[in-house]
């Protein structure tokens, strides 16, 4: 016993020479913290002797002097690459960018942004009053070029095209001081080449929630995203729409599409709205801190009335945890498409010099046990919107393939929901190519112009016939099988 200590003692003594010498003092004390973590192995000792090697030569031999600094977060950045497509190393400057995501305020634009498939930035919607909205840019807008510069004709080396760029690295381009100038090269249908939108940044508020009354008795919330301040906005959200409608609401719609998620506790604060007692959402991970049951509390201040809840492609991980939840409870009708898929849940770990560490520490479990993971969450009533106008469906597999939402399941290295939930009996994700089938009960359909919110339409009908869904309401009900309750303790935020 005394003799193996000896050994490992040793042989930790003899690598921390050697990385010292080949890396530099820092790496080794980054490094003796992984020796510290647990016992030496001869497995772990290959691994890092390897890493050591490889840093050693590229120190000595690269053709330029190399930046060991970068080196490391890049070496850091591949480790996690192989683990899922959520986890990540944010370097100091995404970490700081990720803080002001969830906080809902920053100077820059004002849009909203998601991947084509082609590899470009699409702009999703540009945000109400700010400079993009004022700029004239619009929804399904494609980016294709960001220059930081205020000459429009000019295309500079600069320039960068958006092809196979991160959206982060397209929003820290886009982000900047206020009053500084900032040109985006544009194409949308009808365009016969991309055009340049010069654009002054300025401070952006995004509110998370926004609320109105759509008609006599009948009002609509949307939750844009889960930010830390969400779960308050939405409720004066929801006492301006009371007050509009003077206190005479007859039914609500949660509009939930498009909202790529956020921060859980805040989805849990939300779902605790409408359910008066039991689970939640459960949490699963390897840690027991990750062993988790968010219970409903009953303090008396839960909303009555017809729900509908709006979901589609965009509606991930935060949002299917708010709907799942309303769903299995059978405290709401969900209306829309199938989500995105998204059952991980990610603990941001701050680390010392401002960086940051996503790391996928669990998967979610909506009441009834089942995960969602690469499955999505499968609306009551199943409602698709139509292809607007400027966006035909040309026939061809290769563009209708491209125009198809991205899920879950389209990822590389995602969790397979297999191994998610191998116990359970549930559906396979639907093909691409399957038309979905609605509910056996589902309203009369609303013939709407490609112009119209036909899903919207469609739940504001079903809240008008809420009698016709009770039966549906209390299926969902009855299928919550029991889970075991706890009360959840301190969480960290996740994304």
């Amino acid at each position: 016993m005394r003799s193996s200590s000896l050994r490992r003692s040793v042989l930790s003594s003899v690598l921390s020479k050697l990385v010292v010498f080949a890396m530099g003092a820092a790496t080794a004390l980054a490094l003796a913290t992984v020796f510290r973590a647990g016992p030496v192995t001869a497995a772990r000792y290959e691994d890092l002797s390897l890493f050591t090697s490889v840093i050693h030569l590229v120190r000595r031999n690269y053709v330029e002097q190399v930046n060991e600094t970068n080196l490391i977060r890049g070496a850091v950045r591949g480790m996690l690459a192989e683990l899922d497509p959520h986890s990540a190393y944010m370097d100091p400057d995404a970490h700081k960018e990720m803080q002001i995501d969830t906080k809902g305020e920053f100077h820059g634009l004002g849009i909203e942004i998601s991947k084509r498939r082609d590899g470009y930035i699409e702009v999703v919607s540009p945000i109400d009053g700010t400079p993009a909205a004022r700029a004239g840019i619009r929804a399904r807008d494609q980016i294709v070029a960001i220059c930081p510069t205020d000459r429009p004709d000019d295309w500079t080396e600069d320039c960068k095209t958006t092809k196979n760029m991160t959206l982060f690295d397209a929003v820290k381009l886009m982000r900047g001081r206020r009053g500084t100038a900032i040109t985006i090269r544009v194409f949308r249908e009808g365009f016969e080449r991309p055009q340049p939108y010069t654009i002054l940044r300025d401070v952006v508020k995004v509110a998370s929630v926004e609320g109105k009354l759509l008609e006599p008795g009948y009002g609509y919330v949307r939750v844009r995203s889960f930010q830390e301040r969400t779960a308050r906005d939405l409720e004066k959200a929801l006492d301006g729409v009371r007050k509009e409608a003077n206190g005479q609401l007859s039914g609500l719609v949660l509009d939930l599409r498009d909202n790529p998620g956020g921060l859980l506790d805040q989805a849990v604060r939300i779902a605790d709205d409408w359910i008066r007692d039991g689970v939640l959402v459960q949490t699963k991970g390897r840690v027991e801190s990750q062993q988790q049951a968010f219970n409903a509390r009953d303090d008396g201040t839960e909303m009555e009335g017809p729900l509908v809840v709006l979901v589609n492609a965009g509606s991930a991980s935060a949002s299917e945890i708010v709907a799942g939840a309303l769903q299995d409870h059978g405290r709401a009708v969900v209306v829309g498409t199938q989500t995105f898929g998204k059952g991980s849940v990610q603990t941001v770990y701050p680390l010392e010099d401002g960086s940051g560490l996503r790391l996928t520490t669990a998967l979610y479990y909506t009441p009834s046990g089942h995960s969602i993971q690469e499955v999505g969450i499968t609306p009551d009533v199943v409602v698709e919107n139509p292809v607007p106008a400027e966006k035909p469906t040309t026939g061809d597999d290769e563009d209708e393939e491209s125009s198809r939402p991205l899920r879950e399941r389209d990822l590389d290295r995602h969790f397979s929901h297999k191994d998610a939930e191998p116990d359970a009996v549930r559906p396979e994700p639907p093909s691409p190519d399957e038309k979905p089938v609605e509910h056996q009960k589902p309203a009369p359909v609303v013939e709407a112009p490609a112009s119209e919110d036909v899903q919207l339409a469609r739940g504001v009908e079903v809240l008008k016939s809420w009698a016709s869904y009770d039966d549906l309401r209390q299926e969902n009900r009855a299928a919550l099988t029991p889970v075991a309750s706890a009360s959840p303790s301190a969480h960290a935020p996740t994304r």
